[in-house]
């Protein structure tokens, strides 16, 4: 019986999170993220994230990458072409839907949800490759 490999969805959880640094990071999308939320864009240069924040994002991580692998393993996605087409199925599915939300009812501005969504869609195709790329 195949089952999941724990290792993949640690170094997937891993991944996500240095690229979600560095997406919100100052070289990327972080000065328009805090551009678009209103806020002073001198203070990307001292942002520290309280420790509780980066380990709850770290879990979340762990969540998502568990689930792609629950996923990846229920479809077989054993190569990248299967683990990207899973990846973005779940990410149309959830994670950018789930953001129009706030895009609809929250007035979110457009391009504060393509970067959220952006950030969500990069990440689970990372992981879901590196699950998927990581055999069983």
């Amino acid at each position: 019986m195949i089952e999941i490999n724990y290792w993949a969805v640690i170094v997937a959880a891993v991944a996500a999170f240095i690229v979600g640094a560095a997406w919100y990071g100052p070289i990327l999308f972080g000065k328009k993220y805090i551009a678009l939320r209103g806020m002073n864009p001198d203070v990307i240069k001292d942002m520290k994230p309280p420790v509780w924040e980066l380990l709850g994002e770290f879990v979340r991580n762990l969540v998502i990458a568990y689930v792609l692998a629950r996923f990846a393993l229920q479809n077989e996605a054993i190569n990248w072409m299967s683990a990207v087409q899973t990846g973005f199925w779940i990410w149309i599915g959830f994670q950018a839907t789930l953001l129009m939300g706030s895009l609809l009812h929250e007035k979110m501005p457009f391009k504060l949800y393509i970067i959220h969504a952006g950030d969500a869609l990069v990440k689970t195709l990372l992981m879901a490759v590196i699950i998927g790329m990581w055999h069983y």
